[in-house]
């Protein structure tokens, strides 16, 4: 199972907001990325740099490399 790991820059002064919209998992992208054969998608902020690190488990046989074009992830 191939583990995938992202390096994000916020916007400057965005934590609050990122917080905010990510306080939990939104419903339409659980589904999207079980649909997609992500198992698990962690993400880890740093608030000093304004930086998140996700990584992700995701199915050999049902890549998600079509999620970034997802209209729920591009919202």
């Amino acid at each position: 199972m191939p583990r995938l790991a992202l390096k994000m820059h916020l916007n400057s002064g965005a934590v609050a907001e990122y917080q905010r919209r990510h306080k939990e998992i939104w419903p339409e992208l659980a589904t999207e990325s079980k649909t997609a054969g992500v198992s698990d998608y962690s993400i880890f902020l740093d608030e000093e740099e304004e930086m998140l690190l996700a990584v992700q488990l995701s199915e050999d046989t049902n890549p998600a490399d079509e999620l970034p074009d997802s209209p729920v992830i591009c919202k």
